[in-house]
């Protein structure tokens, strides 16, 4: 695999866009759950745009249906955003994300998409597996941390 600059480019817009990320949601919570949790869901999200882009889940990276993975990615941006990144909505944005994982993995085994590749079904149900398995990780870490959080707000001052 032949890299060019556009290639070089979007992994570099990838790296940072998950660095910053990262940042403002270490500045946000002081909880070691919640950074965990941030952690593992932008580790995800980029394996799964990276694996996407450059191989391809369904079929190969030109195969249209690997498009509805982005799908996924939105599902998680905007449940994000709807939780306003709070660690009990956050629980909620990434079982809807696995979910949603889930589900295009559903529609491209019924519709047998990418079945012409060396390894199907194989290929779709292992990726889908460690997707779905990474962003319930992430949920569950985000329930620790919402627990951390009622538990801390719970305490009196002193």
């Amino acid at each position: 695999m032949a890299w060019d600059v556009v290639d070089f480019t979007v992994f570099g817009a990838m790296l940072l866009g998950v660095g910053v990320n990262y940042t403002l949601a270490k500045r946000k919570a002081d909880n070691t759950a919640y950074r965990f949790a941030v952690g593992v869901a932008l580790a995800a999200a980029f394996i799964l745009f990276w694996v996407n882009g450059a191989v391809g889940i369904i079929g190969d990276e030109s195969n249209h249906a690997n498009m509805m993975y982005f799908g996924v990615l939105a599902v998680g941006i905007i449940g994000a955003i709807i939780a306003r990144f709070q660690p009990h909505g956050m629980v909620r944005a990434l079982f809807a994300t696995a979910l949603a994982q889930a589900l295009v993995a559903v529609i491209a085994l019924i519709a047998g998409l990418g079945s012409t590749g060396p390894i199907w079904p194989k290929d779709i149900l292992i990726l889908t597996g460690l997707f779905i398995a990474l962003w319930l990780l992430s949920a569950r870490l985000f329930r620790k941390a919402a627990r951390e959080q009622l538990t801390a707000g719970a305490e009196p001052e002193g």
